[in-house]
């Protein structure tokens, strides 16, 4: 039996050879990430959470969500949008909010919140910090994922290693950011597989 690899894993050599979906600036997140566990050429789509109280619609169109003076630690998040057979999503609709590093939302303005549409090869890419903890839930970031045309997967992403993630009911590990740091940042993966 021949082992061949998946589109998956071709599309995830792909974006590494092509410099890095991970390589902020200056190459702060240079070391690639291992692929989300989500896609494996018909899988099921990415898990759809509830969107909870704090989201609000018409956020700016942005990659860059931290601002001068923001406290917290620092996260280039990317990844793809991909069908379920593995394919990329172009001009996909990626809609992020997410608390501040003390676990407050910015219900007035658009503080930590922005959209953003995935690339011709279903890439996205987003600059922010990790988010706070807060009473009943663990540091999760929030995000609407919309296909040309296609329905919308609201989600949450969590990050491993919270202590939290073992009390709160709405974590689940198949929404595990992967991560790596570097030079003071962290680099975050997660592939987005929509039905």
């Amino acid at each position: 039996m021949i082992d061949t690899p998946t589109r998956r894993a071709v599309l995830g050599a792909g974006v590494f050879a092509a410099g890095s979906l991970l390589t902020i600036d200056a190459g702060i997140a240079e070391a690639p990430l291992a692929l989300t566990p989500a896609c494996h050429d018909g899988d099921a789509a990415t898990l759809a959470q509830t969107e909870g109280p704090f989201f609000k619609p018409s956020s700016p169109e942005r990659i860059e969500l931290i601002e001068e003076g923001m406290a917290g630690q620092r996260i280039e998040l990317a990844g793809f949008v991909l069908t379920r057979a593995c394919k990329p999503v172009a001009g996909a609709l990626l809609d992020f909010w997410q608390a501040d590093d003390q676990g407050r939302y910015d219900n007035s303005g658009f503080r930590l919140r922005g959209h953003q549409f995935s690339d011709a090869e279903g890439r996205y890419r987003l600059r922010s910090i990790v988010p706070g903890a807060y009473v009943g839930r663990t540091r999760h970031i929030h995000v609407k994922v919309q296909p040309r045309g296609g329905r919308v997967l609201t989600t949450q992403l969590y990050f491993p290693g919270e202590s939290l993630n073992r009390t709160d009911g709405l974590f689940r590990r198949e929404l595990l950011v992967r991560t790596a740091k570097n030079a003071g940042w962290l680099a975050g993966r997660f592939d987005f597989v929509v039905a």
